[in-house]
């Protein structure tokens, strides 16, 4: 019984506990690349379909009604590709990487306008918007600037 108490001791000492955590985290966040893989693939199917479908169904000149959902999916693709890039970012310096997430966020948030629909959208949600991509860029600017002169 002493024993089994001096290993758990030694195991939630400080250095190994965070040793697990650390390990933990490096599953956690190779799982994670595993499914957003997944989920390009599947993104990506499903942007073929769609693709193929619209082309021969749709009469010629009509595809502008679906434009923006065919965009929509092509950006879902490219921010789940920044969201796979910030994973294996964080597998390769155990840092998450600020800049990283906010352009995610800024493309986001330009899908979500880019795919707006004007008719059924408030102005209020338009001015929230642009308060989002004020502020996501003056935090660009601001990590970009803060980058710039630690690499001087």
């Amino acid at each position: 019984m002493i024993k089994l108490l001096r290993q758990i001791f030694r195991a939630t000492k400080d250095d190994n506990f965070l040793h697990h955590i650390e390990s933990l985290e490096v599953i956690v966040s190779k799982l994670l690349s595993v499914a957003m893989v997944v989920v390009i693939l599947v993104a990506i199917f499903d942007l073929g379909v769609l693709l193929i479908k619209e082309l021969f169904t749709t009469p010629y000149g009509e595809i502008n009604k679906t434009l923006f959902k065919i965009f929509g999916l092509f950006l879902n693709i490219l921010i789940a590709l920044e969201i796979l890039e910030n994973i294996t970012a964080y597998l390769r310096k155990h840092v998450v990487q600020v800049e990283l997430v906010i352009v995610t966020s800024l493309i986001a948030v330009s899908r979500k306008i880019i795919i707006l629909d004007l008719e059924k959208t408030d102005g209020i949600e338009v001015i929230g918007l642009a308060i989002a991509i004020f502020a996501l860029s003056i935090s660009y600017w601001i990590i970009r600037h803060s980058n710039a002169r630690q690499n001087k």
